[in-house]
């Protein structure tokens, strides 16, 4: 971990101590969502060590974990509007020497915007703990993703991804630091399957635009005779 963010951790541990547990949840989901490189479990993980050291019924859990969920909802936006406002931005300049358009783009987007399919796709990498967060969130940004799909798949999954921190830090104090270190090395993974995902993508459109020009020019073809 970069020794950058290093103060930032240590000071939302302090932050931990000297708020209610409610506000720690809701702050320190927002700042884990928007800075990236600081680890996704730790908010979490924290606060369930913490609601069990004060002896919480386990509905807190329930409780913190939607809270945490609406404040990583509203900040996960915030990355999906940056996002989509520099796609904007760079293609319009830049698009041409690469070869992809803003409408290139959109489209792509809202073919990943029409289904059930693709609902359970957003909602699976939103609540499975290994995959990281900020990265869905720009590529949402990127594409476009309907803001129906993309709000509703991000509250709920973050919803049962943060019960699941939660119980774990609740069910592992004492051992909250290497269990932390432990999840940090699994989320790894998350970034290359983020990657591997990245790549099929955009072999697949490839592929389909290619596919598109040989029609159209077969299209031409025809037309000229």
């Amino acid at each position: 971990m970069s020794q950058i963010f290093t103060p930032i951790i240590e000071y939302l541990h302090a932050f931990s101590q000297t708020v209610p547990l409610p506000i720690f949840v809701t702050v320190g989901a927002a700042i884990e969502e928007i800075i990236a490189p600081i680890p996704s479990p730790l908010i979490m993980t924290l606060a369930g060590s913490l609601s069990a050291s004060a002896g919480s019924h386990w509905l807190t859990l329930v409780y913190l974990a939607v809270i945490g969920s609406l404040a990583k909802t509203v900040a996960s936006y915030v990355v999906y509007v940056v996002s989509d406002k520099a796609e904007d931005l760079v293609l319009g300049k830049f698009g041409k020497f690469v070869g992809v358009s803003h409408k290139d783009v959109e489209k792509m987007g809202s073919q990943l915007s029409g289904g059930w399919r693709d609902d359970l796709v957003m909602l699976a990498l939103r609540a499975i703990p290994i995959i990281p967060t900020a990265p869905v969130s720009i590529i949402s940004g990127l594409l476009k993703i309907k803001l129906t799909t993309f709000f509703w798949t991000t509250a709920v999954g973050y919803a049962i991804r943060n019960y699941f921190y939660l119980y774990l830090g609740a069910t592992s104090i004492g051992a909250l630091e290497s269990l932390n270190e432990g999840l940090g090395s699994v989320e790894k993974i998350g970034y290359l399957i983020i990657f591997v995902l990245l790549v099929a993508l955009a072999i697949f459109f490839y592929k389909q635009r290619q596919d598109d020009n040989i029609i159209a020019k077969l299209l031409k073809i025809l037309h000229l005779k």
